[in-house]
């Protein structure tokens, strides 16, 4: 008889840790983190990491050749070892900005971002972000139905009128929005009960109507706004009281009203914003001291949960921090500015006043304008004929600038800060005047700009600024 004698290649202690080790070093090539001896096997992913600088506004996206990575939004993306994404283990990247900031707009670019990712992390991405500079200013003017326009010297903040400004808008023209891209601006009529809508020629400024502009609203409107995304516009109706949204025909600016877009608000709307993210629309109903606020879904609007929220008397403007966590509301018959955090609405938040809340302002504040740049808030008193200044700190609480109010022509009517945070402008309906100024950088005041104001057409109502 023969005795065939088994080998058991797993007996010796040494060759069974060996085993277990390789074993575990294997399946740690699927976790994505640091495995160095996994070679052919790594069928894990790496993160995809790097420092982000001078990020401001929101919704940038990055994408690893067509793969979509993680949005950024705001001040609190920047930072080193910041992950961007992840990408399988022994592939390729190359890394670029597939949508830019917006509000305020900004150009980012990448470097370091292409290469052999291997069996580790990449963690030497850059991208940089600079605000875009202002490039044009546009008034309407309500007495004369009409839009000036004007180049802004990106150094000093100067105006400059446009050849062939201003530009006929229709009849009644009480509000103005360019959208982000710097292609389009919306011009709301409240006695035609339209939006004239407009081509910017980029190098001159220059308007030109879109083809089929204007475009039916409800009656008697108040505001208009662009999301983010450039493709929805929302306008508000003081006697219908109600939001309309329209979509943004993308390649000639064209306005299309949205299938069930008209949407009630409280009585009397009188302003309409749209969170830095394109994700919510909030609307100052004037009548009853309320404002609405709203979900958006492919640019239909539903009610959120307990809206309308109280706003203070006669509420006349609104806007919001760059997170979009807190809105700032004018009261312009009780003469101040009401402060709100515990936004978006969600059932687990609870809507409150900020400490301090509300703010005293000067006499009928109409307008408000929050630098994204340097936290500094504005409100134009039309009453008053002056500006009040604010900084925004911990929680949103706002602290009165040194020097606040600061003057201004006759019944300011409306505010707006460049995306840079260094110049303001104001549209003086009382003088028929556009106040220019810049802003300190540490103390925020504001500071006349030579040869300002200049002259616009009759009764400037509202004011609007493209890169």
């Amino acid at each position: 008889m023969y005795i065939v004698k088994r080998h058991n290649i797993l007996t010796h202690p040494a060759v069974r840790l060996g085993a277990v080790l390789a074993t575990l070093l294997i399946a740690g090539c699927d976790k994505g983190h640091g495995c160095t001896i996994c070679g052919g096997f790594g069928t894990g992913a790496a993160n995809l990491e790097g420092s982000v600088k001078g990020l401001v506004g929101s919704r940038l996206v990055l994408q690893n050749n067509s793969t979509r990575l993680n949005q950024l939004n705001g001040q609190e993306s920047n930072g080193s070892n910041v992950l961007l994404g992840t990408a399988k283990f022994n592939s390729s990247y190359d890394i670029t900005v597939l949508t830019q900031p917006t509000t305020p707009s900004q150009t980012c670019v990448v470097t370091n971002g292409t290469g052999s990712i291997g069996n580790s992390d990449v963690t030497s991405i850059v991208v940089t972000c600079v605000t875009n500079p202002p490039r044009f200013l546009y008034v309407a003017n309500r007495g004369s139905g009409n839009v000036s326009a004007y180049t802004i010297d990106a150094a000093s903040g100067a105006l400059a009128p446009i050849s062939a400004s201003p530009f006929a808008a229709g009849s009644t023209p009480v509000a103005i929005a360019v959208d982000p891209t710097g292609a389009y601006v919306y011009v709301v009529n409240q006695s035609g009960a339209n939006i004239f809508a407009f081509m910017i020629d980029r190098t001159s400024g220059a308007l030109s109507a879109v083809a089929g502009s204007p475009f039916a609203t409800g009656p008697l409107p108040t505001s208009v706004a662009v999301d983010p995304s450039s493709s929805f516009v929302y306008v508000t109706s003081r006697s219908a009281g109600t939001v309309s949204g329209y979509a943004i025909t993308a390649a000639s600016g064209a306005l299309t009203a949205l299938s069930g877009g008209v949407i009630a608000t409280g009585r009397s709307p009188s302003a309409v914003t749209v969170d830095p993210l394109g994700e919510f629309v909030y609307v100052a109903n004037q009548a009853e001291g309320t404002f609405s606020a709203f979900s958006i879904n492919t640019g239909i609007l539903t009610a959120d949960v307990g809206s309308p929220f109280p706003a203070g008397s006669s509420p006349s403007a609104l806007a919001l921090d760059p997170t979009g966590q807190l809105i700032y509301i004018a009261n312009s018959a009780a003469n101040t500015l009401t402060g709100i955090s515990g936004l978006p609405v969600s059932a687990t938040v609870t809507q409150s006043p900020i400490s301090g809340s509300p703010y005293p302002t000067g006499l009928t504040p109409t307008s408000i304008a929050f630098s994204a740049a340097n936290n500094f808030v504005y409100v134009a008193n039309q009453g008053s004929n002056n500006i009040s200044g604010y900084q925004s700190g911990a929680a949103g609480v706002l602290t009165a600038l040194a020097g606040s109010p600061f003057a201004s022509s006759a019944q300011p009517s409306s505010v707006a800060v460049d995306p840079t945070g260094k110049f303001a402008f104001v549209a003086n309906s009382g003088s028929n005047t556009v106040s220019s100024y810049t802003i300190a950088p540490t103390s925020g005041a504001l500071v006349p700009i030579g040869g300002s104001p200049l002259a616009t057409a009759l009764l400037p109502s509202a004011i609007a600024i493209s890169d």
